[in-house]
Formats: C-alpha cells, structure tokens, sequence
C-alpha cells in the first residue's frame, strides 16, 4: 500500500513539473487566437507526410517531428513558429525540441487538427 501510494505521488509530481515545463516552453493558443497570428507566422504541421496529404491547414509546411532536428535549416528563429498536429502531442515535443535549440516564440493549436474549423486543403 505504501508503494502504491510513493508511486502515485510520484506520477503527480512528473505530470505537475512537465505541464509548467511546457507553458514555460510554448503557448497554448485557442483556434481564435492561432487564427489571428498564424498568417504572420511559420505555420508548422509536424505530423506525418500520409497525415499532411489527406488535409492541412491552408498554408503550412510540413515538418514532421520525427524529421526536425534535420530540417531545423527550414525554420527561422526571428519569426513566430505556429505548430500542430493531429491532437497536441507531438506538436508539443516539437515545441521541446525548437526551445532547446534556441527558438523562443513558439505557439501551439490547442486541440490539434481534429478541432480545426477553417480552411484546410486536401491533396
């Protein structure tokens, strides 16, 4: 029983410390919010190639999380990067990834891509 509870406590603690490492690293924005900078901005979609050809938000570049630390050349650090992908989780690791290598302004689409509503482009 003790265990069980030292284990919980500690699951607790690793979600409290990675959800305020992560608003110090990306901001959380709402579709309104990502719609108003997102034209200004690097708009990134991080998932897949497969995923990116079956629809996007109009506009964005795919860079595949999985691919990043490759591609890094493709992003500028003096301009806002706008990320997402399918729900928020690997757009996050991205946001991770680009803040320890030196990127600052980076926002996040708060639901991913299966809560968006504007534009998309197939194809």
């Amino acid at each position: 029983m003790e265990f069980l509870v030292i284990g919980i406590v500690i699951l607790v603690g690793v979600g409290v410390f990675r959800y305020f490492r992560q608003k110090n690293v990306v901001t959380i924005l709402t579709e309104d919010q990502f719609r108003k900078g997102y034209r200004k901005a690097q708009l990134i979609d991080v998932r897949e190639p497969q995923e990116f050809k079956k629809g996007h938000i109009l506009g964005a570049r795919n860079i595949p999380v999985t691919q990043m630390k490759q591609r890094l050349v493709e992003m500028r650090k003096d301009k806002p990067l706008y990320l997402y992908c399918q729900s928020g989780s690997r757009s996050a690791r991205a946001a991770q990834l680009l803040h320890k290598k030196g990127y600052t302004d980076i926002n996040q689409l708060k639901g991913g891509f299966k809560k968006w509503t504007g534009k998309i482009k197939n194809g």
